[in-house]
C-alpha cells in the first residue's frame, strides 16, 4: 500500500468499524450534536447509499458513550458529559420481505434479543405489547431513558409495492410494532427513523403527532451526503490524487467530480450535496464511473413508471408541490415524489410564492444510469446491448458516416419485438429519446423533452448534427421544421459544420423509413 493511500469506507456502514480501521470520515458530528439536543423524535428520508445507516450507527455510538471513537471530531469538544443510554437499534433493510412471515421473524428476533438483554419476560403477545414492555424494563434496569433507532423502516413496503394485499399486511405489522411509542414519551431520550419513502410514514406513524420530519429542512439537509465545502476541505487530498491519476489539473478534477456526482438538494435552500457512495468509490478506483447504478435500480420504481404510463421524456424538468411530497396515501401511486425520494430527481429550484419545486436529474451519473435502466422497458433488451448500439452509432458519426449510423438505427428498431403492447408514436419517440440520451454519456447531446427545440442535437468534435423526426411524414417536412423553427441558428457561430438530418419513422414497418441529409 502506498504511504499516502487513504482507506475509504466502501461497504462499511458501522461507525465503530470505520473509525477503528482508520477510514476516511467526513465529520457530521456537529450536526449530530445539534440534532440530539434540539428535539426528541425525528424522521429523515434519503436515497439509498447516502449514509443513513452510518448516521444511525454514529448516533448509536454517541448514545453508548463511546468517547474514544469521536477523537479529533467536532463532537469531542461539544459533548462534555458523555452519558450512556440503553439503545434499541433495528434495521429493516437486512431482509427481503416476500411474505408477512419474513417480517414477523425479523421483528421477533430483535424483540427476543432485547428481552434477554434487559431481563424482560419473553412473551407471545402482540409486537406492540412486547416493545412497550422492553422499553419499560430497560428503563427500570438502567435508570436511563431509552434511545430507539430505526433504519430503513419502509423496506418491507417498498419490497411489496406490486402486491397491495401483502403490502397492506406488512403495513399493519409495522404499525402495530410502533404503536406504543406515543404513550411512552417519558421513557424515551431519542427516537430516530430513516427511510427512502415518506409516503408510508404518515399512516404507519399517524399516532406520533410529535414526529418531526427533517427530510426537507435546510438546517439538517447535510446530515447525509457530502457538501461541496466538505469535499474541498476534508477531501482535498483525495481530489489531488484523483487529478494526478487522470492526468488532470486540480480544477479539472473538481469540475469532473461535480458534473458526475454533485447536484443533489434536499431542501429549498440547502447546499449542493455529492453522492458519498459514488464519490468514495471514484476516489478508491481513481476512475469516474457510474458507481451508484452498479447497485441496481429498485424494481418497484420501474414497475411504478410502467403502471402509471409515465412519460420519461419529461424527467429533465418537472415540478412538484409541498402537498405531493407529503401525500397521505396507503400505496405509492405518484412517481414524481418517489423519483425524488429515491434520488433520481432532486430539487433544482423553488418558487416560495406558489410553493412549487423544480425537479431534474441531479448529475450525469444519474441521468445516464437511469437511462440504461429505462431502455429495456421499451426495447426488451439487456442494458449492455443498448449501450453497444449507442456506442456503434457514435463511432459511425465520428467517422462522418451518417448513412451507416442511420442504417444501424433502422436495424435497431426493426429488431424490437413486434409483440410489444405499446406501439404508439409516443412509445417510439421515447425510445429515440432514451437512445440519444444514452449517447450523451460519451458526447454532448441535447434531447428534446418539451416543445421549442430540435428533437436531437448531437455535438461531435468536427460537426454538430441537428436531427428532426417525423412519424408517418416525410424527411422534407422534418427539414422544413428545422428551418422554420430555426433550430440550427444557435449553432451557426460555432466553428464546426452544422448538418441537418430529416428522418421519417414508418409506423407500418416500425422503424426508420426515408431520410435526407443537408450538409453546409
Amino acid at each position: 500500500m502506498e504511504l499516502n493511500a487513504r482507506r475509504y469506507p466502501i461497504g462499511i456502514q458501522h461507525f465503530e468499524q470505520l473509525r477503528n480501521r482508520g477510514c476516511v470520515y467526513v465529520d457530521k458530528t456537529e450536526l449530530i450534536y445539534r440534532l440530539t439536543h434540539t428535539d426528541q423524535i425525528y424522521f429523515l428520508s434519503r436515497p439509498r447509499r447516502f449514509g443513513k445507516s452510518l448516521l444511525i450507527s454514529t448516533l448509536e455510538a454517541y448514545f453508548q458513550g463511546k468517547k474514544e471513537l469521536f477523537k479529533g471530531l467536532a463532537m469531542e469538544h461539544l459533548e462534555q458529559e458523555w452519558a450512556t443510554f440503553p439503545v434499541l437499534h433495528i434495521d429493516f433493510s437486512i431482509s427481503k420481505y416476500l411474505t408477512a412471515d419474513y417480517l414477523r421473524a425479523a421483528i421477533n428476533w430483535h424483540l427476543k434479543q432485547w428481552e434477554e438483554e434487559y431481563g424482560c419476560p419473553a412473551s407471545d403477545t402482540f409486537f406492540s405489547v412486547r416493545l412497550s414492555n422492553i422499553i419499560k424494563c430497560a428503563y427500570q434496569k438502567t435508570g436511563k431513558q431509552i434511545v430507539l433507532l430505526v433504519d430503513e423502516y419502509d423496506s418491507p413496503m417498498l419490497d411489496s409495492n406490486s402486491d397491495p394485499a401483502l403490502q397492506n399486511e406488512l403495513r399493519g405489522i409495522v404499525r402495530d410494532f410502533f404503536s406504543p411509542i406515543k404513550g411512552l414519551g417519558q421513557y424515551l431520550r431519542f427516537f430516530f427513523i430513516t427511510g427512502i419513502s415518506k409516503f408510508s410514514q404518515l399512516s404507519i406513524f399517524s399516532e406520533l403527532n410529535n414526529l418531526k420530519n427533517i427530510s426537507m429542512r435546510d438546517d439538517f439537509s447535510a446530515l447525509c451526503g457530502i457538501t461541496e465545502e466538505e469535499l474541498l476541505t476534508q477531501l482535498k487530498p483525495d481530489i489531488e490524487q484523483m487529478a494526478e491519476a487522470n492526468n488532470e489539473t486540480y480544477e479539472e478534477a473538481c469540475a469532473h467530480l461535480k458534473h458526475q456526482y454533485d447536484g443533489y438538494h434536499f431542501s429549498s435552500g440547502g447546499p449542493d450535496i455529492y453522492n458519498p457512495f459514488s464519490l468514495f468509490n471514484a476516489f478508491d478506483a481513481k476512475e469516474y464511473k457510474n458507481y451508484w447504478f452498479s447497485t441496481g435500480t429498485p424494481t418497484f420504481l420501474l414497475d411504478l413508471l410502467r403502471q402509471t404510463d409515465f412519460d420519461v421524456r419529461n424527467l429533465d424538468g418537472l415540478t412538484a408541490t409541498d402537498e405531493q411530497f407529503d401525500s397521505p396515501t396507503d400505496q405509492i401511486t405518484d412517481p414524481i415524489p418517489v423519483l425524488y425520494q429515491s434520488g433520481y430527481l432532486t430539487i433544482k429550484g423553488y418558487d416560495p410564492t406558489f410553493r412549487i419545486y423544480n425537479l431534474a436529474y441531479p448529475n450525469n451519473e444519474v441521468r445516464y444510469g437511469f437511462t440504461e435502466s429505462l431502455l429495456p422497458m421499451y426495447v426488451h433488451r439487456f442494458p449492455r446491448e443498448n449501450t453497444f448500439y449507442a456506442v456503434s452509432f457514435l463511432r459511425d458519426l465520428m467517422k462522418g458516416d451518417i448513412e451507416s449510423c442511420l442504417e444501424r438505427t433502422r436495424a435497431f428498431f426493426a429488431s424490437i419485438p413486434h409483440d410489444l403492447e405499446n406501439k404508439t408514436e409516443k412509445h417510439y419517440q421515447t425510445i429515440f429519446y432514451l437512445l440519444f440520451r444514452l449517447m450523451g454519456q460519451y458526447v454532448d447531446v441535447e434531447v428534446k423533452s418539451a416543445i421549442g427545440r430540435a428533437d436531437v442535437v448531437l455535438k461531435l468534435q468536427d460537426a454538430i448534427y441537428v436531427f428532426e423526426f417525423k412519424y408517418d411524414g416525410t424527411p422534407e417536412e422534418a427539414l422544413a421544421q428545422i428551418d422554420s423553427k430555426q433550430y440550427a441558428i444557435p449553432y451557426q457561430m460555432d466553428n464546426r459544420q452544422v448538418i441537418k438530418v430529416g428522418i421519417n419513422f414508418d409506423s407500418a414497418t416500425r422503424t426508420i423509413g426515408e431520410w435526407k441529409i443537408i450538409r453546409p
